[in-house]
């Protein structure tokens, strides 16, 4: 049995607070509390992305970090546009991608507290997490509206790349992390294989090249719309992070989400593409004599890749559902050597979770994709918007990627929920239909969600839960 810090999070027994974090944190929260809702989204992903993790209050035993505390300001800035008379502070109503993000988020919650039942240090770690995830989403909601939020939020990424891109690169060849010297961090860089591993301001080197290597197709996006020096700064800032963090899940997903972008072409044959690779997988499970996930074990980019142990993870991970699937499981390390390292995503929410949160985890992603479908069959025509949405998807397949070889549980999911928020608010943008006598022409108006989810989409997600695009 693991000790209970292990499990609910323990660390630093002391408040590590670099003045200058704390002079950062101050400034963040009154501009977050300030600043127009159009623009809340600057202080607050510079804080949250260039602070480390490691900074912290510990006020009676419970650690606040930074972005605990800057998020815990974010819900009072949005109760109060919600008393001054707002309707709908979030732009969109709510919708069906919330509906399954709220409750994988509270079954996960739940299944944790009934684990350890209900243990006083089990409470606290679940509300503290609740706040975190369920803060910072809504935040983003409040955020984000419309196609012009979306491109000041990725310009913002593309500049925070860029920035963690070069102290990585100054940490790769100088063997020294500058957001160690705020505390919270270790100034010597991890070495495995003798390759110095950077991971600038976050809690491993695999989650700052995941946060990095997912952003690329976003930053293409960019391109297009003419925002070229904000997406030459994100791609090389990304390309930064992935080779300094070496380390091969964040380059799987750097290639995986270019991959995707490249198969435009292949758009209107995608049903086909799909099951095509289901076939190949079958084939290769049935002719392999290890099960089809054991290729997972093959793929070594950097040479010091510990594929095995994911391969393994998995494999112990099907073959243990019995012991998972309720309400998850606090004895997966005794699966295996080194199986208390949840460095799967779609693992560790069955593993945290039970079953319910992790087919809550697997609805959010394909409600994500059929969205997306369906947005793009509905503005077909209007190839701006087409590539906007088949950009989207392709950030979508790069995390996927990034999840068969990590778990994000630094700041980095601060990141997967923006493209959530994204992805929900390009797909509700209402859409005209084009006349037959003239060219099409796609208008965006008031975002509401009457356009996308009509009875006939709302019946295809009932009936078909793992569409893509």
């Amino acid at each position: 049995m693991q000790p209970d810090k292990f499990y609910f999070g323990g660390g630093a027994g002391d408040t590590v607070m670099h003045p200058l974090v704390a002079l950062a944190m101050v400034l963040t929260i009154i501009l977050v509390l300030a600043l127009p809702r159009k623009h809340v989204i600057i202080p607050f992903f510079l804080c949250t992305f260039l602070i480390p993790l490691g900074q912290m209050l510990v006020v009676g035993g419970v650690h606040l970090f930074v972005l605990r505390i800057v998020v815990l300001f974010c819900c009072v800035r949005m109760l109060a546009a919600r008393l001054s008379g707002q309707r709908n502070i979030f732009g969109i109503g709510p919708n069906s991608l919330d509906t399954v993000f709220i409750l994988w988020a509270v079954f996960r919650a739940l299944a944790f507290l009934f684990l350890f039942s209900f243990q006083s240090a089990a409470v606290v770690n679940q509300v503290a997490w609740l706040l975190d995830v369920m803060g910072g989403y809504f935040f983003l909601r409040f955020a984000i509206h419309d196609e012009k939020d979306i491109r000041l939020t990725v310009q913002m990424l593309a500049m925070i790349a860029a920035i963690v891109g070069l102290c990585m690169l100054n940490e790769k060849f100088r063997s020294q992390n500058v957001f160690g010297y705020l505390g919270g961090l270790s100034i010597a860089p991890q070495i495995r294989d003798g390759a110095i591993r950077a991971q600038g301001p976050f809690a491993h080197p695999i989650l700052a090249g995941s946060f990095g290597a997912t952003l690329v197709p976003l930053f293409f996006w960019l391109w297009r719309t003419k925002s070229k020096q904000f997406a030459t700064l994100g791609v090389i800032g990304s390309t930064c992070i992935v080779f300094s963090c070496a380390s091969s899940t964040p380059l799987m997903a750097y290639v995986g989400g270019i991959i995707a972008v490249c198969l435009w072409p292949l758009r209107k044959h995608m049903r086909v593409f799909r099951w095509a690779i289901v076939l190949l997988l079958v084939s290769l499970h049935l002719a392999m004599k290890a099960p089809v996930w054991f290729l997972i074990a093959r793929i070594d980019l950097t040479g010091a890749s510990s594929g095995y142990h994911r391969a393994m993870l998995v494999d112990t991970f099907i073959r243990h559902f019995s012991e998972w699937w309720l309400i998850g499981t606090n004895t997966n390390a005794n699966w295996g050597f080194d199986m208390w390292d949840l460095s799967n995503q779609f693992v560790a929410e069955g593993v945290t979770g039970g079953l319910a949160t992790f087919i809550c985890f697997i609805a959010l992603i394909s409600w994500s994709f059929g969205r997306i479908g369906d947005a793009r069959k509905a503005a077909r025509g209007d190839r701006k918007r087409e590539w906007f949405l088949w950009f989207l998807g392709a950030a979508l397949v790069s995390h996927i990627v990034a999840f068969w070889g990590i778990s994000y549980f630094d700041h980095t999911q601060i990141s997967w929920f923006a493209l959530l928020i994204m992805i929900n608010v390009a797909t509700s943008a209402k859409v005209a239909q084009p006349t037959q006598t003239a060219t099409p022409v796609f208008v965006e108006s008031e975002l509401t969600m009457s356009a996308i989810e009509t009875p006939e989409t709302v019946q295809r997600e009932r009936l078909s839960p793992f569409r893509a695009i």
